[in-house]
């Protein structure tokens, strides 16, 4: 059951447009999938997670509301992070969640962001290449990258290139499907200093 606070922030959301018009349940059961993923593979919350392209506040809200973990919600639109601000200030809102405004391929390289995250969840960013490229820097060894996947039949390894994920330090692991798909990604060694490249390099030259 979802807190009041919870379901004032989310239709709040829609109402100003951040979120689809459709019916808020299966938004929130996704989000609440990406922690079964998590909660499949650890006893206990990640003690610090990131949603990158946070946007109207999913999974992240729901994540911190679930967890009480310290959450920062990561997007570079100021009028969403103006709105996710507001609503963590509102009565029943979680403590520990941080919003940053910032491009992802910057904040990746300040300090407080890079290498400091158990977990790193993504729900809708760009493109494969531009996930983990983006993604790889915020995660510590160790720490997992779950992203949402499209339906279809191109999901999981389908869609990732193993080669790549190596020069960025990271890993393919599993694929896990409920009412939702999602991969899950695993650091396993520190990402080369020259990655995340520039936003334009990074569209010019995907690297796959």
């Amino acid at each position: 059951m979802q807190s009041e606070w919870l379901s004032r922030a989310l239709e709040e959301s829609r109402a100003r447009g951040f979120l689809g018009p459709s019916d808020l349940n299966p938004h929130i059961e996704h989000s609440h999938g990406f922690a079964n993923v998590w909660e499949g593979r650890s006893p206990a919350p990640p003690q610090r997670f990131l949603d990158l392209g946070s946007g109207g506040g999913l999974p992240g809200l729901v994540l911190l509301e679930r967890w009480s973990s310290d959450g920062v919600l990561l997007d570079s639109m100021e009028r969403r992070t103006s709105f996710l601000e507001e609503a963590l200030r509102w009565e029943g809102a979680p403590r520990g969640g941080l919003v940053v405004t910032q491009r992802a391929e910057i904040a990746a390289r300040q300090a407080g962001l890079e290498g400091e995250f158990d977990l790193l969840t993504v729900r809708s960013f760009g493109p494969p290449a531009r996930v983990v490229e983006c993604g790889s820097r915020f995660l510590r060894i160790g720490g997992i990258l779950i992203v949402s996947e499209p339906p279809g039949p191109e999901q999981g390894s389908a869609r990732w290139n193993t080669e790549v994920l190596a020069r960025l330090g990271l890993e393919l692991d599993q694929y896990v499907r409920e009412t939702f798909g999602y991969q899950v990604i695993v650091k396993v060694r520190e990402t080369p200093e020259e990655f995340p490249r520039s936003s334009t390099s990074m569209k010019k030259r995907p690297l796959f």
